[in-house]
């Protein structure tokens, strides 16, 4: 069982990051499952955290194959550390995100016979300002200036962010925004579900703003009602 752990495949799940005026929206679903890229093999959890910590001023959200998405995130938190260590200050968010697309580009060009396919929105602040980088399976690393989604409920995501977001947002409205947006997937897309989790990031500040499971309720049978 711990074996197959490893191979749970967040790939199909739904994040979305979105730039507002005060700061940045992170959002995703709570359903992790065993299965390829053609659908859903197995439901194997209803309470992941696909949104992480790296440390105190930066997080980011997860989509891929779970083992490698750890991987990367302590080796990129390591090095973070180092970092700081050298040269006696804080990484900036562009440096972070720099730093976590090469161990990205470094980790799928491994030859293995599980592909490490990862996918991160990258989310944090730092002494001047807060930033929103999507990093891609390939290492790409893009800065956001407005908004991204990944995940197999992308497509639904994205509909719904081309024809409702708006420049200068408040946070309040981005948060609206990013909840629609994982609800519009979780009725599309057997991939996404189980619940939503958002976090704020201002610039001085990481909060999670919102854990909410969604739970699948059986009707009694001394309830139902014969014809």
């Amino acid at each position: 069982m711990e074996e197959l752990k490893k191979h749970v495949r967040k790939t199909g799940t739904t994040t979305v990051g979105i730039v507002c005026k005060e700061g940045i929206v992170l959002a995703a679903d709570k359903k992790g499952t065993f299965g390829g890229s053609g659908g859903v093999a197995y439901i194997a959890g209803t309470k992941e955290e696909k949104i992480e910590k790296v440390n105190d001023r930066i997080v980011v959200t997860t989509a891929g194959v779970a083992s490698d998405l750890q991987n990367v995130i302590k080796l990129t938190r390591a090095e973070l550390k180092l970092k700081e260590l050298k040269s006696k200050r804080i990484p900036s968010i562009k440096e972070s995100a720099n730093l976590f697309s090469t161990i990205v580009y470094q980790n799928i060009r491994q030859f293995s016979p599980i592909p490490g396919i990862t996918h991160f929105l990258l989310a944090g602040y730092d002494d001047e300002n807060f930033g929103l980088y999507n990093i891609f399976p390939d290492g790409y690393v893009q800065k956001i200036e407005d908004y991204s989604a990944t995940g197999s409920g992308m497509m639904q995501s994205d509909s719904i962010l081309d024809a409702e977001y708006k420049e200068n947002m408040s946070l309040q409205e981005g948060l609206a925004l990013a909840i629609k947006c994982i609800t519009a997937a979780m009725k599309r897309d057997p991939a996404t579900g189980a619940g939503i989790d958002v976090y704020i990031i201002t610039k001085d500040k990481i909060v999670k703003e919102l854990g909410q499971e969604i739970k699948t309720e059986y009707p009694d049978p001394k309830n139902i009602k014969k014809k």
